[in-house]
């Protein structure tokens, strides 16, 4: 990390920009309100640290081995017991704000009269966000792959019924890309980019998806350690796109014998990555639990924990629903997860102001 002194012109910050380029490495420009940190990209090797230190304008030329150094509290350049938080506004919703977000909708989107209903009913209990599943990631060929999952031109029609509804309801829309193959159509339509847990490792994708420059949403793989999300949430940072939003959503469970939750959620990775990064990070309940009875509770200690959001799934007849009906609640009980969790929000504000 390169730190200039609050006084250094935009000359000397380039000449230390052209010297990073020159040693065939790329340049991370971060301004903050007092200083401005350059964050070298590659090899770090390369660099003449002890020459850089010299250039005018530089205060420290600070080497570090910290696998996400972009998105670090300590690249940000703010210190304090929360440290510098990252706002991202989506069109009027703010993710990483005070107030916490919550992303509702289908797993997967069935219809269009199923996606519009659903839009209705999230939006009423208090949802800022509506998810909907076009392509949908599945362990079998056999599944259901999703609407789009049939053919191209079908999958735009989804996509434009979700744009439909997200406007309709005045809610930004977010679904999961599954290849690089669908991100030019999938970035004509949505708000967010969401990188699932399966493709948490895809590098190229992870790129590929910051350049659309748009908001991406990363989930967590479920063997992934916490340093892994934030090492691979590293490789947006580095194509330039810092809105990003990190997402806990369970990890495999530990121990022999009868599992009783789909997964682990991992509740303490809430803190620490909150910790380590500036970056908003938002709980996925039902994806961890994979039991709509446990959505309540594990929504309410998500918030307590010091989450930014929630990503709920969410149908008017879960039983019905063509995938992951186990682990969707409905539009009133989304009401009740939304009202619980504002107030614990409220609780957890007052208590540390």
């Amino acid at each position: 990390m390169i730190v200039m002194e609050a006084s250094a012109t935009a000359e000397q910050i380039a000449a230390v920009v052209d010297e990073i380029k020159s040693c065939g490495l790329k340049a991370d420009i971060c301004r903050w309100d007092y200083q401005t940190v350059i964050g070298p990209i590659g090899d770090e090797k390369r660099l003449p640290f002890a020459l850089l230190e010299t250039f005018p304008g530089v205060k420290e030329a600070r080497v570090t081995d910290m696998p996400y150094k972009l998105i670090s509290q300590e690249y940000s350049g703010f210190s304090g017991k929360d440290g510098h938080r990252r706002a991202i506004q989506i069109g009027k919703v703010v993710v990483g704000d005070d107030e916490p977000v919550f992303i509702a909708g289908p797993c997967a989107v069935e219809s269009q009269s199923q996606l519009f209903r659903i839009a209705e009913g999230v939006k009423k209990a208090g949802a800022h966000i509506l998810r909907g599943g076009v392509f949908k990631p599945r362990s079998s060929v056999h599944s259901f792959q999703g609407l789009g999952g049939e053919d191209w031109q079908k999958a735009e029609e989804v996509l434009k019924w979700l744009s439909d509804a997200g406007q309709q309801f005045d809610m930004p829309v977010i679904t999961e890309v599954r290849g690089e193959a669908q991100l030019d159509l999938l970035a004509e339509y949505v708000d967010i980019l969401q990188i699932g847990a399966r493709n948490m490792y895809d590098q190229d994708l992870l790129a590929a998806a910051a350049r659309k420059k748009k908001p991406v949403l990363l989930k967590r793989h479920f063997g992934a350690g916490v340093e892994e999300l934030l090492s691979l949430a590293e490789y947006i940072a580095a194509e330039g796109n810092k809105d990003i939003i990190l997402c806990e959503r369970g990890i495999v469970p530990v121990g022999k014998g009868k599992n009783y939750t789909r997964y682990m959620l991992d509740l303490a990775a809430v803190p620490v990555i909150k910790k380590e990064t500036y970056l908003p990070v938002i709980v996925d309940p039902s994806h961890a639990t994979g039991r709509r009875d446990l959505i309540f509770n594990m929504s309410c200690a998500a918030v307590a924990a010091g989450a930014n959001g929630l990503m709920i799934e969410v149908h008017y007849d879960p039983g019905q629903a063509l995938v992951d009906g186990k682990q969707m609640i409905t539009p009133e009980e989304l009401k009740g997860v939304i009202a619980a969790c504002r107030n614990i929000s409220e609780l957890v504000a007052a208590k540390g102001s």
